[in-house]
């Protein structure tokens, strides 16, 4: 039985759609992931393009809600915030039994600077977060 995996943040639009799409990937055999936001936006370019140029795909993902899972009745073995440290506070908390985590990562979205400064720093947040899901995995299975 796989295990079932939740990553919130505020909007996601960027680290927990790439956090999702790693587990998916890396690891999908053992593990079910899902994302979801306080707020759901828009997917981030930058993050869109990054995750490209690694050979990930998350261009038709869509951002989904944390109040709709809830309402839905959703359980996760596991629920992963990846909001930084300055947005910890806001970052959402998912209730049930799962375990849960905080990864902190900086936000690609509130990154300053030119279209190829913002999408380094996305590539920044992306290796970072596959290096900590890697890790996951690793202490998991």
């Amino acid at each position: 039985m796989k295990k079932r995996v939740l990553f919130v943040c505020i909007h996601n639009s960027a680290r927990s759609q790439m956090a999702e799409k790693f587990l998916n990937e890396l690891a999908g055999d053992s593990f079910e992931a899902e994302s979801a936001g306080l707020e759901p936006g828009k997917l981030n370019p930058f993050v869109v393009k990054a995750m490209a140029e690694a050979g990930y795909d998350i261009s038709g993902g869509a951002t989904k809600s944390v109040a709709d899972m809830l309402a839905a009745g959703r359980q996760f073995d596991h629920v992963v915030a990846v909001c930084d440290k300055e947005a910890a506070d806001k970052c959402p908390i998912f209730p049930g039994s799962g375990e849960k985590q905080h990864w902190p990562f900086s936000d690609p979205s509130s990154f300053k600077g030119s279209d190829e400064e913002k999408t380094a720093f996305a590539a920044k947040v992306r290796d970072q977060i596959k290096s900590r899901v890697e890790k996951f995995i690793k202490e998991t299975v």
